[in-house]
């Protein structure tokens, strides 16, 4: 409840229009500080490029006087981005601000170790032991072969053994 209200609250950015049935649309009113700011980030394009992306989308989306007031195909076509991204970051801003929409969050996904500790032990050992025969040396690949020929673990990855390897 306090994201839509304080939404409401910080600059009147959120706006509720009736076509047909209720729905609900994010307005991009920029400041004159906020536009200015995001002007010169875009015309330096020293950013990183996904920054300079959503900073390129809040400008074409901004309804305020003196904005472009760009619809979300119209930002779509422009800049070649996909139209939930254009929503997201219009919702985005309207209720967390400007700083928060052109940082991206960090990715809260986890991964599942394939090899556990027994597994990394033995591929160490594998991989301090004679390469194979025809072989100099042992590559990623052959050592992820080897350790699943071992029954060590059902698959693996060459990557996963370079990270494994490499920890």
């Amino acid at each position: 409840m306090d994201g839509i209200l304080g939404a409401i609250a910080r600059e009147e950015r959120f706006l509720i229009a009736t076509e047909g049935a209720l729905t609900k649309r994010y307005c991009v009113t920029l400041t004159a500080e906020e536009r200015q700011e995001l002007n010169s980030l875009v015309s330096v394009g020293k950013a990183a490029a996904r920054k300079l992306v959503r900073a390129r989308i809040v400008l074409l989306a901004d309804q305020a006087e003196g904005g472009p007031a760009k619809s979300d195909p119209e930002i779509t076509d422009a800049l070649g981005c996909g139209s939930a991204t254009v929503e997201r970051l219009r919702k985005q801003f309207v209720e967390e601000g400007l700083e928060a929409t052109l940082t991206p969050q960090p990715t809260t996904r986890t991964y599942e170790n394939r090899l556990d500790g027994k597994a990394e032990a033995h591929l160490v050992a594998i991989t301090c032991g004679p390469a194979p025969d025809g072989r100099s040396r042992w590559t990623l690949r052959l050592l992820a072969d080897q350790v699943v020929a071992l029954g060590h673990v059902e698959s693996v990855s060459h990557e996963t053994v370079r990270q494994t390897l490499a920890a």
